[in-house]
């Protein structure tokens, strides 16, 4: 794997995404809410995929209004 794509910003993006992702996760796993449960997996998994702090923002972001949008719809 190539070491270059490792940036310090991808990093500390990376550590942010993953431990509001886990922290989801956990909250969802304690209440039995099965939308925490999946968006926080996707939050923590999607830094295993994404190298770019932007992109890794912008996805996190887009999962976090999601996972609002489909409260809001009650479910």
């Amino acid at each position: 794997m190539d070491t270059s794509m490792f940036t310090a910003s991808s990093l500390f993006a990376s550590l942010v995404w993953g431990a509001i992702g886990s922290g989801i996760f956990i909250y969802g796993w304690k209440q039995k809410s099965t939308i925490p449960v999946a968006g926080g997996l996707l939050m923590a998994g999607m830094t295993y995929f994404v190298a770019s702090a932007f992109y890794m923002s912008l996805i996190g972001v887009l999962i976090l209004a999601t996972m609002y949008w489909i409260k809001r719809q009650g479910y």
